[in-house]
Parts: structure tokens; sequence; C-alpha cells
């Protein structure tokens, strides 16, 4: 089968991943793509490394210029994807809407209010395939509360299966929660006291001109920001904590703390955890192991190899590891993406896939480039 797909939002580092993988998609036509200030320039002034797409012309971001695609993929600012979205249920009802913005993410409207302000635009599936949804409880070890028996969780990959309005995760929150996840729904990891330092790539905050983006400013530079528990993805977190302890954990608590550095791709995420009532030395890695064992997307790595930016470069990958640092009393968890392929347009083409009812895998590169 193939698919028509319109992409809002071209010529920004999102959508133009958007376009770099769409355009590798065996099944894949790109119809409409559209921009705001760019709108009737050409695309390649704006990607010239999207060789085959050059020639295509922007178009105005309407409604109707989006309209009757299977696909509609809409990145855009935060704040801005809810108010088309609601036109194109009007008048295309039957496209699929994939949210590469945050719009459509978080489940709570106060939680919209107090990090993004106005109306919440509501909520949609969550594109985050490998999320694990807990473990039924019939199949932990009675010997070791909530320590899984020798099964994968459930995860929320069966939600997206035939999914029309998908909410793409947040970069950071990908790489976070990637981390966690495994440890939190099984109790080896306690959900209180989580604290994260990440190592960001500069094209996560967007194509704007801004001075502290300016290479005069990053260039041998490392500098954070959203410091003391402001940035917006806190609360996308905790809601997925939520969704890997099935719902019921204790009062999830981050220290979240992202860090600007001289590279354009990238998030190194170090998170660190206190110890779970499941929690044993020699048996720790239990839960990552069963939850992305058979996983195409996120691998742990072997003991003692730990994930580097440089790994997953251009890749729909994220890898993992972790440590028990027993003088602290913590676990360490690192976790390395590419923040605009598996922290964004790689989930977006996962969750696509998975609305279609083609193989997860389809147009994704599993393979990153290195040196």
């Amino acid at each position: 089968m193939t698919f028509s797909v319109a992409v809002a939002g071209g010529s920004g580092y999102a959508g133009g991943e958007a376009l770099r993988l769409l355009a590798a998609h065996p099944q894949a036509l790109i119809g409409a793509v559209t921009a705001n200030s760019a709108a009737g320039q050409p695309l390649g002034r704006h990607h010239p490394h999207l060789a085959a797409l050059a020639g295509r012309e922007f178009g105005a971001t309407t409604p109707e210029t989006l309209a009757g695609h299977d696909v509609i993929v809409l990145a855009l600012p935060h704040g801005k994807s809810g108010r088309i979205a609601d036109a194109l249920e009007q008048i295309s009802p039957e496209s699929i809407l994939v949210d590469l913005g945050a719009d459509h993410r978080l489940e709570d409207a106060g939680d919209w209010r107090e990090y993004y302000g106005g109306e919440h635009p509501g909520t949609w599936i969550y594109g985050m395939p490998e999320l694990p949804l807990g473990w039924p409880k019939d199949l932990t070890d009675p010997d070791r509360p909530g320590n899984p028996a020798s099964v994968t969780p459930p995860k929320q990959r069966q939600a997206l299966r035939g999914a029309k309005r998908i909410a793409v995760p947040g970069c950071n929150v990908t790489a976070v929660t990637l981390a966690l996840a495994p440890g939190i729904a099984a109790g080896v990891l306690s959900p209180e006291d989580l604290v994260a330092v990440l190592a960001n790539g500069v094209s996560g905050a967007g194509r704007g001109t801004k001075p502290h983006l300016l290479a005069a400013e990053i260039l041998g530079a490392a500098s954070p920001y959203a410091v003391g528990g402001s940035h917006r993805h806190i609360p996308e977190i905790i809601q997925n904590l939520r969704r890997a302890a099935a719902g019921a954990p204790p009062a999830a608590t981050i220290s979240f703390t992202p860090t600007l550095v001289p590279m354009s791709r990238g998030i190194l995420a170090t998170v660190t955890a206190r110890p779970g009532p499941g929690f044993t030395p020699e048996t720790f890695r239990q839960p990552w192991e069963l939850a992305y064992g058979d996983e195409r997307f996120v691998t742990l790595l072997p003991e003692s190899q730990w994930p580097s930016t440089a790994h997953v470069l251009g890749a729909n990958q994220a890898l993992v590891q972790l440590a028990f640092d027993a003088k602290a009393g913590r676990v360490v968890l690192v976790a390395a993406i590419d923040n605009l392929v598996k922290g964004t347009a790689g989930a977006a083409i996962q969750s696509i896939n998975l609305a279609l009812g083609l193989p997860e895998e389809t147009g994704l590169e599993l393979n990153g480039v290195a040196p």
C-alpha cells in the first residue's frame, strides 16, 4: 500500500527531518509541504541536503492546503497545532493527524496551563511505542515484590495500531522516559527524588534566530537553561512515569536540568534514581532486559559499554545503559538519542506505520553514522 502525506512546518528542523525520513519511506507519497514565512520559496533553499525534494515549493500552512491527505504531519511551534487540527477535524476527518509539537501530549489541562498557558487543546494517542505500561501483577515473583518474571510488559504500541490522532513525545522526554520506565514499571526504581541532567544539541531549540543560539555563544561553551523546574517537558515525563507504573505510583518528583552543548544533534541524558522495593543488586537490570530485549529501536547495551550521541547520529535508535552506585545508594541511567530522529521525526514515522498497519520499522534507519 501507499499513502499520501502532507507536512506542515516543513521549513523547520523537525519538519525537515520528517521530510528526510518520508522521502526514504517506500510507501510514502509526499504531497503538500507548507511553511509560514517561507511559503512560496523553494524547499531546497531551506533544506539543501534534501536533494530529492529541492525543487518543491512551500505552500501556505492552511487547512485547505493540508486537507485530503492520508496522513498530515504538523511540525509547528507549540500552541499552533491545536487550532489547525480543529479545522482539519471538520474538513479532513479521515486523515491521520500527527502532532510533532506539544499541543496534544498532556492529559492534564492544569499542567498545560501552568507550563504552556492558554486553553488545553486536548489529548491524543501518545506516540512512544516502547513505553512500558506496568507489569501484570500475577506475573511478579512473590519472593521479590515488583520484580517481573520472564515476560515482557504491555506497551503503548498497541494503542497506536489504527490510531487517527497521534501526539509525538518531546525529545528530552523520550531520552529520560526510555531510561527510567522499565525500572519504574517493575518497582526496581523509586519514582521519588529522580535527578536528570541532559546534554542537548542546539537543533532541539528550533531554527529561530536567537542570540543564545548563535555560533559565537554556543561554540566552546555549555549552558544550562530552564533551570529550577521550569522546563515544559517535566509534566510529560511525570505523566509517562505514571503510565509506566500502571497509573498508581507514589508522588513522582524529578529535578530536570537540560544543558546546551556545541553539537547540532543529539541528547545524552544522565538520570539517577533511588532503588525501589523490587531492587536487588544482582538482578536489577532484568526489567530493562525484558522490556527492550525484543525492541528494534531501543537497545540496552552490554554491561560497562556506555552510550554516546555519536553512535545514534541519524538513526532511529535509543541506547541505554545503567549501573548501581552502591556508595551513593542510587542507580545511574544513561540514554543517548538523536533528538531529531528517535526524539521527533523517527517516532512519528514509527507511529504512522503502526497506525496504517505497516511494519513498524518501514522507512527507518537503525544504523548510525560514524565517525
